[in-house]
């Protein structure tokens, strides 16, 4: 139930981003799926945090798929750069934050 409850907060937290993008280039009619998107990102974080994640997993893994899932829906729904350099960014970050994860476990 953990894991499903951070795969929502991911999955809106990156919609409502890109519902951001949008109201940025045209109708501010965006704003409502950003506003309804983030409220739901965050309230499924804290959900995660209650069900016993630690807030820094949590936090790393959603900041990590977030930043990753951005960037990719970027470049494939705005034409956006994803350079090779952007990808190992994106890889040292998810690298991070399995150390995190690893390191946190272990205690």
């Amino acid at each position: 139930m953990v894991w499903l409850a951070l795969i929502i907060a991911i999955l809106t937290e990156v919609t409502a981003t890109l519902c951001l993008r949008m109201a940025s280039q045209g109708s501010r009619l965006w704003l409502i799926p950003v506003v309804i998107g983030y409220g739901i990102a965050f309230s499924m974080l804290a959900v995660t945090l209650h069900l016993g994640m630690t807030i820094g997993v949590a936090y790393g893994i959603w900041s990590a798929a977030g930043v990753a899932l951005t960037a990719i829906a970027g470049r494939l729904i705005f034409k956006e750069p994803f350079t090779w350099v952007m990808g190992l960014g994106v890889a040292l970050i998810v690298g991070g934050v399995l150390l995190i994860e690893v390191g946190g476990s272990k205690g």
